[in-house]
């Protein structure tokens, strides 16, 4: 018998993603609740079996009588046996069955397109039902349903012993494309089968009994449920533009990585599910009520919705947005969310104020402490934005608050153009407002981008006093850490940005110069022509002991030559000669600068190099061998006793001696004001 229409062209055309391989089954189960309901039963005593069939349990059987491994077998599954004790395929639903696009059970529900996605994930289908005929007799009905075949000629029996109704889908064939992604334990069948047919259970009356087996393991989808239901439901009922839509507010417990959705149902089935986390205030991870966690989910059903879903129900044939002609009469899905959405916040407004007040506690703390860049704009921010994950990382936050401040940015310069010349029309007074906003965000954005240049040094600070300690394996940092965060090294003027120096760790005036070289060779530097093309110690090619030159003022004569040797924290082999003692080292740099030609960065020459005044800081910590270094050169001691310094009257240079703990000191003492009036911490 075939089938009153072009079966494999309908397949063509019916669509089923290969993340949707169990929505066959699910149909399935649907059509068998729909069965036990028609039979008039009681949902209670009514009953569907799911059997899981492993590529080991061999071909099936009606019987099913071959050997069945349990849940911690590894084989595919190659097909489910569904069996129900409902109505069954009498005449009337086998003749229902052979009618594609069947209206028979439209009032359920039901468009005749289930049977056909049977086949497009399983490669046959064979039905054996036992039922009562119209008279009263019990019959019995086998018959296989393929894409190459339709359905084949239904054998019917007289039933005189076994007089029990019941019906036996197999889906035999799981095809690969959709095995391969299909989930494969019971547990995971067991809640994916629960959320696709749970308006059943949360409707009034409830769900037949399901069971889900699997070798020697059974579950019960009422056990699911009760797991996974956090209190009962509770249902209203909206209209939008004359179409009246039932919601269904779910709380779900709190397990495992479940979201916050919109489960939107046609056809007494769920279609599509969307994700709404952090699109309602509050609404992140989880919410707490007096009976514990829970997610929440908002089931949708209209007859609008079923009368505009996709054949295969994977989705609706309906528009994102209406825009013109039809904006007052059709229907958009953004006006479908946006008005579940403004019923779900009423529905959960009393338990989101903790997460809103966490949020906003979250957001203030971050600014306080870590960005506080953002604290001249946050009256700007939208409270949308502000309503983040309590638990979002620092990175993802600022990412999120910077897009703001950009946003801010980019509006500023385009209002910047536009105050170049008055609207049209527009009065003295409305252009002075305008220009008064205008200039109140420039402030804004000027204030923030000061407090962002304060926070980098309290950034710079932070990683200079970690650099410093000893690490975890016991040794100190190396001096190309500490000679690349004061200025990175091999650069000078010409190549590196502003932004990358923190001169300001030793001196605020270094940072105006007319000249800056980090770890460069003497016959590079444009200041001399010194022909020096050698390191300035034993150790000519290792960078560490290489020094940081500056030249300051770009006025002649030359104000004054800096020499900044950095060494080793803690390092305590100091000894006499250039290549042992740094304050050798840095006089003996400063020497050869004077005696080039010693000239601005631009080439003008400075008369009287030789008297040039001269300073030379050493940078390290005030080890035993480093003490007896200074006291050789007259140096006195600082009052904290973390330095020395003195004047070399043959140098004619100014010399101090840093130990790191007092760099760190003096630069956090230097910009206390600075951070206390952000809030930032200085200890």
């Amino acid at each position: 018998m075939s089938m009153e229409t072009n079966l494999n062209g309908r397949l063509r055309n019916t669509f089923l993603t290969r993340s949707h391989g169990l929505l066959p089954m699910f149909e399935a189960v649907i059509n068998s609740i729909h069965s036990i309901e028609e039979l008039a039963k009681e949902l209670d005593t009514g009953k569907i079996t799911v059997e899981i069939v492993r590529n080991s349990q061999g071909s099936l059987d009606f019987g099913g009588e071959n050997k069945k491994r349990g849940p911690d077998a590894q084989e595919d599954i190659v097909g489910f046996r569904i069996t129900d004790n409902g109505v069954g395929f009498n005449n009337t639903n086998m003749k229902s069955f052979e009618t594609l696009d069947s209206e028979y059970k439209v009032n359920k529900g039901g468009r005749g397109i289930g049977r056909l996605l049977w086949l497009k994930a399983f490669r046959n289908i064979s039905i054996n039902s036992a039922y009562k005929d119209e008279n009263g007799k019990f019959k019995s009905r086998d018959f296989k349903f393929t894409a190459d075949s339709g359905v084949s000629d239904p054998v019917v029996k007289d039933l005189v012993s076994n007089k029990t109704i019941e019906t036996k889908v197999f889906l035999e064939g799981f095809k690969k494309e959709y095995r391969e992604a299909s989930l494969k334990t019971i547990g995971a069948i067991a809640n994916s089968l629960l959320e696709h047919c749970l308006w059943y259970f949360v409707r009034p009356g409830g769900a037949p009994k399901i069971y889900i087996v699997d070798g020697d393991e059974s579950i019960l989808l009422d056990n699911v449920y009760n797991e996974h239901m956090h209190t009962s439901a509770s249902s209203e009922s909206i209209t939008i533009k004359d179409k009246a839509f039932d919601l269904t507010h779910v709380r779900l417990s709190a397990t495992g990585t479940r979201s916050h959705v919109i489960a939107y149902c046609a056809s007494n089935r769920l279609v599509k599910d969307e994700n709404i986390t952090g699109k309602i205030p509050g609404l992140h991870s989880k919410i707490k009520d007096a009976n514990g966690e829970f997610v929440y989910a908002c089931y949708v059903s209209s007859s609008f919705l079923d009368e505009n879903v996709r054949a295969e129900r994977t989705g609706f044939n309906l528009n994102e947005e209406v825009d013109g002609l039809y904006a007052d009469t059709d229907i958009s899905l953004i006006e479908i969310r946006n008005a579940v959405i403004e019923r779900a916040s009423v529905h959960l407004s009393e338990y989101l104020k903790a997460n809103l007040k966490r949020a906003m506690d979250r957001v203030e703390k971050f600014v306080s402490q870590k960005a506080p860049r953002y604290r001249p704009i946050m009256a700007r921010i939208p409270e949308s934005v502000l309503n983040v994950d309590p638990n979002i990382s620092d990175k993802d936050l600022d990412m999120t608050l910077h897009k703001v401040l950009s946003e801010i940015e980019g509006k500023l310069l385009s209002d910047g153009h536009d105050l170049m010349s008055p609207m049209q029309n527009e009065g003295l007074k409305d252009y002075e407002e305008r220009l008064k906003e205008y200039l109140k965000t420039v402030n804004d954005i000027k204030n923030s981008d000061l407090a962002n240049y304060v926070f980098h040094r309290r950034v710079i600070l932070d990683i200079l006093g970690k650099a410093i300690k000893k690490g975890t394996d016991g040794s100190y940092a190396r001096e190309d850490l500490i000679h690349n965060l004061i200025m990175p090294m091999g650069k000078d003027s010409n190549n590196v940005k502003f932004d990358s120096l923190n001169l300001w760790l030793l001196d605020e005036r270094l940072a105006f110069h007319d000249y800056l070289a980090s770890d460069k060779t003497l016959a590079s530097m444009p200041i001399t022509s010194s022909t020096e093309t050698k390191e300035p110690d034993l150790v000519a090619f290792n960078v560490y002991d290489n020094p940081i030159l500056v030249s300051d003022g770009d006025s002649l004569p030359l104000v004054s030559i800096v020499v900044v040797e950095i060494k080793r924290p803690m390092r305590n082999d100091m000894a006499e000669g250039e290549d042992k003692d740094p304050i050798e080292q840095a006089l003996s740099y400063l020497e050869k600068i004077r005696k080039g030609t010693v000239q601005t960065a631009s080439g003008r020459q400075i008369p009287d190099s030789e008297e040039i005044p001269g300073y030379c800081y050493i940078i390290c910590d005030i080890t035993p061998t480093m003490v007896t270094r200074c006291k050789l050169k007259g140096l006195t001691v600082t009052s904290d006793k973390l330095g020395y310094f003195g004047y070399n009257i043959n140098y004619k240079a100014y010399i101090e001696v840093f130990s790191f703990d007092r760099l760190v000191n003096a630069a956090k003492e230097r910009n206390k004001a600075f951070f206390d009036k952000l809030g930032l911490p200085t200890t």
